[in-house]
């Protein structure tokens, strides 16, 4: 289940953000998810990151909805990514509360002593907020460390964890009291083999947040994170694989159960939790669907005729080959990974939790994908020129930023697919 559970949880944060908010233009959905276009009173919201892939968009929800915003990290993301949004209170520092931020030319450096960079927690010692909401948690000690510092001085505290946090293989229809994975030692900080230790540094992440906000902490477990921003491909690679057209090899059945959440609708939930000022532990993730209609709506969707060829799951575990062959999101619907895309989430549903119909999340990815193509062209090739001007080593790169990050190669998919219709029958 290791493995499984690596290929679910990794995140980068590179992310792609609207510059829309000059207008404070709201969502359809938006509006119908809050019933009126502003807040009823006005919320302070401290969210730690918040530049990557889930952080602009709760920050975009977060100020159409009226709230005052200000996003706490080490600067690293926008370096890469411009943060557009106006209006938003920015504070540099470390999760870490040991280590500087590395940050050389954020907007709040001039207010600082010019001989440092902000070390640590420092910038947020002091300051008040009714709402911190925390995506990036992945450490106890420092976890711990910026829990414990607000928990004096902000009323609400949201950690957002990971389904990853239950233990063993998902049970179906498993609900927030399933049990959660542990780690012999909860105080290591790196990821481990496969990332091995990611779900017991979430689980361990968890109680330390709510500890330290008693009785005042929200945790929130999403599953697969998708839309428009997502630097993983994960989800992508359905609509943008079929958008190319031709035979698409489609594991396993149309049957199969998936589960995901996209990142507006969580990132909504979010900011409809921080004004409810709602507190318990929720599965953050959609109904589960069945993968034939996803792919039938990514085909419909496409602006290339395609077919869809499906593909028998234990065939592909003897062909395939792991992990470039890897086929993202879907999973054996028996064995260890039966229930692993059936998670129940009916608490985050009865707290406002609502979902838009995944031909618009499709459309979306879809349209934003060409864009983020360009983004990581150029910022390849300035990696790589910053590199050379320093005379450091080239930095580990894909080969081709033009390609999806996950899924087989073009000419891989069609020798698969070649050696299915030439199975003996």
């Amino acid at each position: 289940m290791q493995s499984i559970q690596s290929s679910f949880d990794r995140r980068s944060f590179l992310a792609h953000s609207s510059g829309a908010l000059a207008s404070l233009a709201l969502t359809p959905s938006l509006g119908r998810a809050f019933g009126s276009t502003r807040a009823v009173e006005k919320k302070r919201i401290l969210i730690l990151g918040g530049t990557g892939f889930l952080g602009p968009k709760t920050v975009e929800v977060a100020l159409a909805r009226g709230h005052s915003v200000t996003v706490f990290n080490r600067g690293r993301t926008e370096k890469r990514i411009p943060f557009e949004f106006q209006n938003v209170e920015h504070l540099y520092g470390n999760r870490d509360p040991l280590l500087p931020a590395d940050d050389e030319r954020g907007p709040d450096k001039a207010l600082l002593r010019p001989d440092a960079s902000p070390k640590g927690l420092e910038q947020l010692a002091g300051k008040t907020w009714d709402i911190v909401i925390d995506n990036s948690g992945y450490y106890v000690r420092m976890v711990k460390a910026s829990a414990d510092l607000l928990a004096a001085n902000a009323k609400r505290y949201i950690f957002i964890s990971s389904i990853s946090a239950y233990g063993g293989a998902a049970p179906i229809g498993g609900d927030e009291d399933t049990a959660l994975a542990t780690l012999e030692d909860e105080s290591v900080e790196e990821m481990g083999p496969g990332f091995a230790h990611y779900g017991g540094l979430k689980a361990a992440c968890e109680r330390a947040a709510q500890k330290a906000f008693d009785g005042r902490c929200a945790v929130v477990r999403p599953g697969f994170i998708v839309g428009p921003g997502d630097p993983t491909d994960r989800f992508s690679y359905w609509p943008v694989r079929i958008d190319r057209g031709g035979k698409v090899l489609a594991p396993g059945t149309p049957k199969d159960p998936v589960q995901w959440i996209d990142v507006r609708d969580l990132a909504e939930w979010l900011v409809l939790a921080a004004e409810n000022e709602t507190a318990g532990v929720f599965n953050a993730i959609g109904p589960t669907a069945e993968w034939g209609s996803v792919l039938n709506a990514c085909v419909k969707a496409a602006s290339k005729p395609s077919e869809l060829v499906w593909v028998d799951e234990k065939w592909l575990g003897e062909h395939a080959n792991q992990p470039t062959d890897n086929l993202p999101i879907w999973l054996p619907a028996n064995g260890e990974t039966a229930g692993f895309h059936t998670w129940k989430n009916t608490r985050a549903v009865q707290a406002g939790m609502r979902f838009r119909p995944v031909d618009d999340t499709i459309r979306e990815i879809l349209a934003w994908f060409p864009k983020e193509i360009d983004r990581r062209k150029r910022v390849t090739a300035e990696l790589i020129e910053q590199a050379k001007a320093k005379g450091a080593p080239a930095p580990n790169l894909p080969a081709d930023p033009t390609q999806l990050k996950v899924g087989p190669s073009a000419e891989r998919e069609q020798e698969l697919l070649a050696k299915w219709a030439g199975r003996p029958q």
